[in-house]
């Protein structure tokens, strides 16, 4: 198919707008060829990932950008980065490329983008309308924006996020085409407890699950009250399928935009398959989760994707008065850093013993300290995922409350009632 483009793309393409918006151009378009797209299509935002650290070419082409004068044609908020800015955790990144890192996200910050440094950015108020079409990286955030704004983004990667936000295009293939977006497989939860699927703990398990079984198909999640479903579930829901599988897109039937039910998210097609998840299922994901057992930690991590408010107020309650005895390490945004630091909440926190991380994680940079056989406690479905292998400590799953716990006391423990 050849890529048809607009008078207005050819004259950025040729210069008219400088240097740097022509490279973004040619790279987004190049890019549609690739993928067989007929076109180019607006987008109404984007959230850029690729301000994060992972070498120094990652630098010199943001700077590359800079230094062509490019500038974004649509809200673009920033995903993390490799350096707390905030100062408030530490990070043991050696001293070039901390510089390199740093000089990273201050490129960005001078192409235009919004310094939010979270990769919950739909938590922190960019929240594209329905139908709009957006081009988001991050992939927790691209399911999320996907499956639960019924926003319509493709999983962009670095650096073609940057480059569609200087475009203010997007190639017209994937999951921004209606067709795109159908259900082709049915997962039934009906066999499960629905006190189960009330509690927090059971999403990232279902979620991990779900990116397994379903990879990169699209799903429709039936028997499953949609009431019992917060937004921070779907968060973690989707954050562990996207790690777990490929998933861009999950549908829940009376609970996300596009399926009232599960008929109308398959477009009145029969699924080409239907998965009953059995109790037993969800049991053997959840004991996945771990990669190692133990009866001590060393640290715990949480926030990934970064924390809410809510999730805050859930750590503060499970804290109560008492004082952790190893660090708790509590992942999220300036935006949410905000609201802490008002009445003293944070100051709080780390006084009981939690370490507040805002604009990055401890998956993606050097935070967690360097220990022989260290074992992490999370209740992270993305965090159990990524932390062997980026950090190096092996995992054991758990609740929130369950990691409160096992803080409090260095040793590992664990409410069976819900399995």
């Amino acid at each position: 198919m050849v890529l048809a483009l607009s008078a207005e793309e050819r004259a950025i393409i040729n210069g008219r707008d400088g240097a740097g918006a022509a490279m973004a151009m040619r790279i987004v378009a190049r890019t549609a060829e690739l993928m067989g797209a007929p076109r180019l299509i607006p987008i109404a935002s984007a959230h850029i990932d690729g301000a994060l650290y992972h070498g120094d070419s990652g630098t010199y082409f943001a700077e590359k950008l800079v230094e062509g004068q490019a500038k974004v044609r649509v809200r673009s908020t920033l995903n993390v980065g490799s350096l707390d800015l905030t100062g408030c955790s530490g990070n043991r990144l050696p001293l070039h490329e901390a510089a390199m890192a740093k000089r990273m996200m201050q490129a960005y910050l001078k192409l235009g983008c919004e310094p939010s440094w979270t990769c919950a950015p739909y938590q922190a108020g960019h929240r594209p309308q329905t139908g709009a079409d957006v081009a988001w990286g991050e992939s927790n955030a691209v399911v999320f924006c996907n499956s639960v704004l019924g926003a319509r983004t493709n999983r962009y990667g670095d650096y073609l996020d940057i480059a569609c936000a200087i475009a203010g295009r997007a190639p017209d293939y994937g999951l921004h085409r209606s067709e795109n977006r159908r259900a082709t497989i049915v997962v039934d939860l009906s066999a499960l407890d629905s006190a189960l699927l009330s509690q927090a703990v059971a999403w990232p398990v279902l979620g991990n699950l779900y990116g397994r079984l379903i990879g990169d198909s699209i799903g429709v999640v039936t028997g499953v009250a949609p009431e019992l479903l917060t937004e921070d579930d779907l968060k973690a829901f989707g954050a562990a399928s996207a790690s777990s599988g490929a998933v861009g897109l999950f549908h829940i039937a009376g609970r996300t935009p596009e399926a009232p039910d599960a008929e109308t998210a398959l477009q009145g097609h029969a699924p080409l398959e239907i998965i009953r998840v059995t109790p037993q299922m969800v049991r053997e994901a959840r004991k996945a989760l771990s990669t190692i057992e133990a009866d001590r930690i060393d640290a715990v991590a949480i926030g990934s994707p970064h924390l809410s408010l809510d999730e805050f107020g859930l750590l503060e309650t499970a804290i109560s008065d008492r004082r952790l005895t190893v660090p708790l390490y509590a992942c999220t945004g300036r935006h949410v850093l905000r609201e802490l630091d008002k009445n003293q909440r944070r100051q709080r926190l780390e006084q009981a013993g939690v370490i507040v991380v805002a604009d990055t994680c401890v998956v993606v940079t050097p935070i967690l300290p360097e220990k022989d056989n260290a074992v992490l406690m999370t209740n992270s479905g993305k965090f159990a995922h990524y932390a062997p292998g980026n950090t190096g400590y092996g995992v054991v799953y758990g609740s929130l409350q369950e990691c409160v716990e096992s803080a409090v006391t260095g040793r590992v423990r664990f409410a069976e009632e819900a399995w």
